[in-house]
């Protein structure tokens, strides 16, 4: 797992650094264009440009998603991605841990008492060995301790019921981090989309939609994407939270039916 995160990492930020590049070039080739064309063409000759950029409303999804992360300014807004890479890394992490971790309780119960019947408690322990999933390192951890006493396999569950709870809930802390910073530097980014306009009407000496439209576009495409950003994760966090639950209600349900197969076996082996 920490092999596919460190993969996807390092993919994600030479994508993420190739676009911002690429970007900042085709925004300064579009700059000295339209600088170009400005100069150049006479007002009459400027009606075409209009048709076109209307028959351009068709272009690829890919290609609108590349202008709109040039216009929010393509260093901020690929920060504000990465919390997207990183957090979405995370969570596929998680929930591969998740599925994995799945286990069959009723057949593992079932196995581990006809273990207990025919080869005692070392058989059972072979079986939770030879199991995936936390229940039956539960189970194996608790049968490791019986012959200390049926009061202490109740302690040892619990204590590392606890421990693979710890397991199932790690990087979640990393998760909601992303899911905050990513609507933060939104809101950062519309702090200085709008330092721009109020900068360009000092500039200008004039308040007009043409001076400050750029700022204002800049600060609401950085918000917008970091919004987006955090209602996907938040998404997703929730799934991941829904299925450690899940997990956590069959751990607990199925350590209570262990110590009631241990003490039955207890009291058999005492007549």
């Amino acid at each position: 797992m920490k092999k596919l995160f460190a993969t996807l990492t390092v993919l994600s930020m030479l994508f993420i650094g190739n676009m911002a590049i690429m970007a900042q070039q085709e925004e300064a080739a579009n700059e000295e264009m339209t600088e170009q064309v400005m100069e150049e063409a006479p007002a009459a000759e400027m009606a075409p440009v209009a048709d076109n950029a209307e028959e351009g409303g068709m272009v690829a999804l890919h290609k609108t998603l590349k202008t709109k992360f040039i216009e929010g300014g393509a260093g901020f807004m690929a920060a504000t991605l990465l919390c997207l890479v990183f957090g979405l890394a995370l969570c596929i992490e998680r929930i591969i841990y998740l599925s994995l971790s799945k286990t069959n309780t009723k057949a593992l119960l079932k196995n581990v008492e006809e273990a207990l019947q025919k080869g005692g408690v070392q058989a059972a322990m072979d079986v939770c060995r030879n199991t995936r999933g936390p229940v039956a390192s539960i189970f194996y951890q608790g049968l490791s301790r019986y012959d200390e006493g049926v009061d202490v396999v109740e302690k040892t569950v619990a204590s590392y019921g606890g421990v693979q709870m710890g397991l199932l809930e790690r990087n979640l802390s990393w998760i909601s981090l992303f899911i905050s910073i990513a609507p933060s530097l939104g809101f950062l980014g519309t702090i200085i989309g709008m330092i721009e306009a109020f900068d360009k009407i000092q500039q200008v000496g004039d308040i007009s939609a043409t001076v400050v439209a750029g700022g204002i576009k800049v600060a609401l495409l950085t918000t917008l994407l970091g919004l987006i950003i955090a209602i996907v994760l938040q998404i997703f966090y929730n799934y991941i939270l829904s299925l450690i639950e899940s997990l956590v209600n069959e751990m607990e349900d199925s350590s209570i039916s262990l110590l009631d197969l241990v003490v039955r076996y207890n009291e058999q082996n005492a007549k």
